[in-house]
This record gives C-alpha cells, structure tokens and sequence, in this order.
C-alpha cells in the first residue's frame, strides 16, 4: 500500500515538472481569452443589428402605407 502511494507521488512530480502541458495550458488561456472577448462584443453587435432591423422595418412600414 505504501509503494503504491509512493508510485503515485513520483508520477505526480514527474507531472508538475514537466513543461509539456505548460503549451495546452498557454493555447487554453488564449481560447478563454479570445470566447470572453466574442461574448462582450456580441451584445453590442446584438444591440446594432437589432437597431438596424428596427429602422429598416420602421422605414418599410411607411412606405407601404
């Protein structure tokens, strides 16, 4: 029981101090980065083409009566 604790503490450092991860971890920050930025640019993009529908159905409204 103690040497499979002790296994399994070796393999966790061999894990921590490993770089390899460290670019999926970097490419995961990025990919974070760049959703949080798309997701506050969509509210006014939203709220843009909203307002835009808004005047072209307001202007067709009065043309057609």
């Amino acid at each position: 029981m103690n040497n499979m604790f002790l296994n399994l503490y070796v393999k966790f450092q061999d894990l921590r101090n490993s770089e390899e991860g460290q670019d999926l971890v970097e490419y995961a920050l990025v990919v974070a980065l760049v959703a949080f930025g798309a997701t506050a640019g969509m509210g006014k993009l939203a709220g843009g083409i909203g307002t835009a529908f808004s005047t072209v159905s307001t202007k067709l409204a009065l043309y057609l009566s």
